[in-house]
């Protein structure tokens, strides 16, 4: 009789212990599964946005190269992140880099004054290798890569590339893309009304190039 209880009473506090751990492991095992999925969706999510303003930032539109930044609601350097940021100078320096420009320090003000005059960032490049080989072939001391204020007294100079990166990209917003000019084709009819095409045809190769990868 004596062992019977004592039977029935381990078997009790099995019963009890067990009940006891399910009630303790039950909500860590749904409050662990659920923090994995929430995770796991943000994930996603983050990586679906990136995509997109990936896609957003270097595709070239195929009707057309517009002169100015095609981008859905701000620019990268105010709002968006880092990462595009920071790819858009690693492509535009890596172009530099391959043909010994002396520009390649300059990738980041490059991108940067083209994002403040809502330009497209590959812009000043590739206009910069049609007119002077990337600051190859510019007059002495003139820091001028882009053939501008040219005239028949001779070509404006700048004290430094900093400031004909400012001042071109201003130019080019104030001059051309404020007034209308929004194909390179367009650009091309006033900053060099004598080219037969040629020069609006380099300017869109060297922009896809850029983004491409193409000049290797």
């Amino acid at each position: 009789m004596l062992s019977k209880i004592m039977d029935e009473n381990y078997t009790l506090k099995k019963n009890l212990m067990l009940i006891g751990l399910f009630f303790i492991l039950t909500p860590i095992i749904i409050f662990t599964s659920l923090f994995s999925i929430i995770s796991l969706g943000k994930t996603q999510i983050s990586e679906n946005k990136f995509k997109i303003d990936e896609t957003s930032v270097f595709q070239i539109p195929k009707s057309g190269i517009r002169v100015y930044a095609s981008l859905p609601n701000s620019f990268p350097t105010v709002s968006g992140s880092a990462e595009i940021s920071d790819a858009r100078v690693v492509l535009i320096r890596n172009y530099l880099n391959y043909y010994h420009s002396p520009l390649e320090k300059y990738a980041s003000d490059l991108v940067s004054n083209a994002d403040q005059n809502s330009l497209n960032y590959k812009l000043l490049t590739a206009i910069a290798q049609q007119e002077s080989n990337l600051c190859k072939v510019i007059p002495e001391d003139t820091y001028n890569c882009w053939g501008w204020g040219i005239h028949s007294k001779g070509t404006l100079g700048f004290n430094s590339y900093e400031e004909a990166i400012a001042n071109v990209s201003q130019g080019i917003k104030e001059e051309y893309v404020d007034k209308g000019y929004i194909e390179i084709d367009d650009i091309m009819s006033k900053y060099t009304p004598l080219s037969n095409g040629s020069w609006a045809e380099g300017v869109k190769k060297f922009m896809t190039e850029i983004e491409d990868g193409s000049y290797f």
